[in-house]
């Protein structure tokens, strides 16, 4: 089934390249949040226990220091010691166990917010405007809901330790510098605009980049699925070396961006490891002037040193899985894109009496390029079956797809029924059983409504070819047709949508000539007493139609019945000519 959408123009991808649209920072904040609607209680447990546990993993700078002091003023015995090494040892235990059930909920959370939002992104895309996918190319669509799903599911082992550790880690060891002495916490923060404005650079220079990367990728994706499609047309006209090339070409894109990626993270790596040499550098020169004037004890020295390792050390974890994140996040941010893509469906004209369909000026272009439709006017009264012929690259299919609402014209104006139903030549079986593939155009069909389906396309020998009759699994995995009967199927899942406009763009010409009298005949009966515009692959089934119109360069040149146009002598009764000697 196919219809218009709109979609608003300010929807745009990464870097101006045609594209799904890429969701803001803030648009993919917002939208997280609104997601972990569910979750913000558990969310904040999380965090309390998070906050408790590295809280007592504090214990253990502080017992050293303090035993430092008692070794110092000779007054550490056995003891003491013993005392304070019990005391670090249960420390660790229950931060080391509090920071595991941290990082168990935090990952349960994450997962689930994930599993939400992939219901979405898979739902969501299965409503979208056919003209934005085809304008976007489906490897965009197919790579964001297979690559990015994959990306932001696999950052959860790697991340989600780093990031909550490092999180809590950073906020109480603050805390704990300040409740020490506050020069340590204030020699920290001299230099903590150097970890600052290091992050504020990489998060303004990072996210484009790996965007950039995943865009790469998304290109590439499509030059392979397109190539991969249309196999039987690469070979035929000796396009494999260009296809080739086009996916090297694409390849050696996503090898620069990725390259790039890897050089701003050594960037990044550089102006942190500035920050940590001069971290520890100016803790160690307070510490040595406090001491000087007897405002601080060794012990609180080294406490106040091991507080600031305690900080750099999640820091430096933190650089070994921010590749990982900033992928995650552009990805993230690509999949949020398509779940937050606003479209309503446009008001339609209202029909001419006596009219299915009527273009009305109307033009069409792909992205920059030339117009494929130029000031296109007709009309199909109700119940006609009119055939689009011509030469390749005459803008048939083109024409099809602004009839059936696929492409949206760029000038004029697009009448149509309200239920539309398209076939192309590339007809889909869907993994599942016979059944399956059948009701999905018509979820209530009964087992008799599918019988009748399959016998009027002619597909009824189907059921004696499968084991299991319906019930039988078909498509990847199942139980395989042939491309005739791949064709019938389609045909006979066309009619149990009882659409009042049918598009028939070559539906029946990729089984080829040995089926050609059989799928026309399932043609014919699916048509009967509908508006149906047919693409015709052979002439013979345009001449069967009620009206024929030949294009060429995106114009309508000549219209009539067969035998009008044979009678006139023009362009068609060449092609018709062609045609009979060819037979």
């Amino acid at each position: 089934m196919s219809g218009g959408s709109a979609v608003p123009e300010t929807a745009a991808s990464d870097a101006g390249l045609p594209g799904l649209p890429v969701a803001g920072g803030r648009e993919t904040v917002r939208e997280v949040w609104r997601l972990s609607h569910g979750y913000r209680l558990r969310l904040a447990a999380t965090g309390v226990l998070g906050i408790v546990s590295t809280g007592v993993d504090l214990i253990v700078p502080g017992a050293i220091g303090f035993l430092v002091d008692r070794v110092q003023a000779g007054t550490a015995d056995l003891a003491t010691v013993l005392t304070v090494t019990v005391v670090m040892a249960l420390s660790v235990v229950l931060g080391a166990s509090g920071t595991a059930l941290t990082i168990v909920l935090a990952t349960r959370v994450y997962h689930s917010i994930l599993a939400a939002l992939r219901e979405q992104l898979v739902g969501h895309a299965m409503t979208l405007p056919q003209h934005l996918v085809e304008r976007a190319g489906t490897g965009d669509l197919i790579s964001r809901s297979s690559d990015d799903v994959t990306a932001v599911a696999d950052a959860a082992p790697a991340v989600i330790p780093v990031l909550t550790v490092t999180a809590f880690t950073i906020v109480v060891s603050l805390g704990g510098l300040a409740a020490l002495e506050w020069p340590y916490a204030v020699a920290f923060a001299v230099v903590l605009p150097v970890y600052v404005l290091a992050v504020r650079w990489y998060l303004r220079i990072g996210p484009g980049v790996y965007r950039a990367e995943r865009t790469a990728m998304s290109a590439r994706a499509q030059q392979i699925l397109e190539s991969q499609r249309g196999y039987a047309t690469v070979l035929g006209f000796g396009l494999a070396e260009q296809r080739h090339r086009a996916v090297m070409t694409d390849s050696w894109r996503v090898a620069g961006q990725s390259l790039r990626a890897r050089t701003v993270l050594s960037m990044l790596n550089s102006r942190l490891n500035l920050g940590e040499c001069l971290s520890l550098t100016a803790v160690l020169v307070v510490g040595f002037v406090l001491i000087d004037h007897d405002a601080s004890s060794v012990g609180g020295a080294t406490t106040a040193m091991l507080l600031v390792l305690r900080l750099l050390g999640p820091v430096n974890q933190l650089l070994l899985v921010v590749d990982t994140l900033q992928s995650a996040l552009a990805s993230l941010s690509r999949m949020i894109g398509v779940v937050t893509i606003p479209f309503s469906s446009p008001d339609v004209p209202a029909q001419a009496a006596g009219t299915a369909v009527r273009l009305d000026e109307v033009s069409f272009r792909y992205g920059e390029g030339p117009r494929v439709l130029d000031d296109i006017t007709l009309d199909i009264p109700s119940g006609q079956r009119v055939a689009v012929v011509g030469v390749s690259g005459a803008g048939k299919t083109t024409l099809a797809g602004v009839v059936a609402g696929t492409h949206l014209p760029e000038a004029g104006k697009v009448t149509r029924p309200g239920r539309t139903a398209m076939i192309t030549q590339e007809v889909h079986v869907f993994a599942g059983t016979l059944r399956d593939n059948l009701t999905l155009a018509a979820p209530r069909a009964t087992d008799r409504d599918l019988h009748a389906a399959l016998e009027t396309t002619g597909a009824a020998s189907i059921l004696d070819v499968l084991p299991d009759r319906l019930d039988t699994l078909i498509g990847v995995g199942g139980h395989p047709l042939t491309d005739a009967q791949a064709q019938q199927l389609a045909l006979a899942r066309l009619l149990l949508t009882d659409a009042d406009l049918v598009i028939l763009d070559e539906a029946t010409a990729e089984a080829g000539s040995t089926y050609a009298g059989q799928l026309d005949r399932a043609a014919d009966a699916v048509l009967a007493g509908r508006t149906a515009v047919v693409v015709a692959h052979r002439l013979s089934q345009a001449a069967t139609c009620d009206r024929i119109m030949v294009m060429e360069h995106g114009r309508i040149i000549e219209t009539g019945t067969h035998g009008e146009l044979v009678d006139a002598g023009g362009v068609y009764a060449g092609l018709w000519r062609a045609w009979e000697a060819a037979q």
